[in-house]
C-alpha cells in the first residue's frame, strides 16, 4: 500500500486527518448501551470497573469503523482511518488489559470480540459486510457488553449472564431481518417469521434451563410486539421515513431495557 495523495493535497483536505471518526451505525449505539446496562443491572452495582468497562466497550466499537473504512480502500492508506483506528484500539486494549489483571474470566469475552472483529474484517474485504451472517455475528459481539459489564463489576459470570447475552442478541438481531424486509425489492415476511419463531423457542429454552428468570425472558415479548406491528402494517413499514422506523426501534429497545432491568433488581427494589 502507498500513502494516498490526499495526505498531501490542499489545505482543506489535509486538515481533515485529525478529526475523530465515529461510527455512523447509530442503531448499534443503542444495542451497545442497552446490552451493557442490562449487564450492569444483573450485577446490581456500578463500580469504577464498570465505568472502565463501558469506556472500553465504546472504544472497541468505535475502532471497527475506521479499520473497516481502511480495508475498503484496499490500495491506499488513509491517515485519518489509521490514526483513529489505532487510538480507539489502543485505548480499548489498555483498559481491557487493566481489567483482565483483576478478572481473568474476561479473556473469554475478549476472544469472542476479537474473533468477531476478524470475521467482520474478512466480510468487509469480500464486500459481504451486510450479509446476514456477518450482521448476526456483529450484533452478538456488541451484546457481549452485557456479560462484560457483569464480570467487570462482580468478577463472576453466572448462567444468567450468558442467558442475558443470548437474550440481548436475539432481541436485537431480529432487526436485521425486518430491515432487509424493508429494503428488499421482492419483500417476503417468511425469513422474519422463521427467525422470530426460532428465537422465541430459544428464549423459552433459556427460561426452562433456568438461565433466565420468567420476567427477564418475558422481555422478549416486546420484540414480538414490534414484529406484530410489522405484520399488521407491512406497507407502512416499507414506505415510512427512516426516522419513524428509528423511533420505533428506539422505543422498543428502551422498553426492553426497562423490563429486563426491573426483572433483575433485588426483590426489595423491584
Amino acid at each position: 500500500m502507498s500513502l494516498s495523495s490526499n495526505l498531501t493535497s490542499p489545505r482543506s483536505s489535509s486538515q481533515q486527518w485529525y478529526r475523530p471518526t465515529f461510527s455512523p451505525e447509530h442503531g448499534v449505539y443503542v444495542v451497545l448501551f442497552v446490552s451493557f446496562l442490562t449487564g450492569a443491572a444483573a450485577a446490581q452495582a456500578w463500580t469504577n470497573e464498570t465505568t472502565l468497562a463501558l469506556v472500553c466497550a465504546f472504544c472497541g466499537f468505535q475502532a471497527e469503523h475506521p479499520w473497516a473504512m481502511q480495508i475498503k480502500q484496499r490500495k491506499s492508506l488513509k491517515l485519518r482511518f489509521c490514526l483513529w483506528g489505532s487510538i480507539y484500539t489502543i485505548a480499548a486494549m489498555t483498559i481491557a488489559v487493566l481489567l483482565l489483571l483483576n478478572y481473568s474470566m474476561l479473556l473469554w469475552i475478549y476472544l469472542g470480540a476479537i474473533a468477531a472483529f476478524f470475521i467482520d474484517a474478512i466480510s468487509v474485504w469480500q464486500r459481504e459486510q451486510k450479509s446476514i451472517f456477518n450482521e448476526v455475528i456483529t450484533f452478538a459481539a456488541v451484546c457481549l457488553s452485557a456479560p462484560f459489564a457483569l464480570i467487570a463489576t462482580t468478577g463472576t459470570l453466572s448462567m444468567t449472564g450468558i442467558g442475558l447475552w443470548l437474550l440481548n442478541t436475539l432481541f436485537f438481531a431480529g432487526t436485521i431481518f425486518t430491515v432487509k424486509f424493508r429494503k428488499s425489492k421482492t419483500p417476503t415476511i417468511v425469513p422474519s417469521s422463521l427467525y422470530y419463531a426460532i428465537a422465541t423457542g430459544i428464549v423459552l429454552g433459556l427460561w426452562g434451563l433456568g438461565w433466565l428468570a420468567p420476567l427477564t425472558a418475558a422481555a422478549f415479548v416486546i420484540a414480538l410486539c414490534k414484529f406484530a406491528i410489522l405484520l399488521a402494517q407491512q406497507d407502512w413499514y416499507r414506505t415510512a421515513r427512516i426516522q419513524s422506523i428509528a423511533t420505533l426501534e428506539t422505543i422498543t429497545s428502551l422498553l426492553f431495557l426497562l423490563m429486563t432491568s426491573l426483572s433483575l433488581l433485588p426483590a426489595h427494589l423491584g
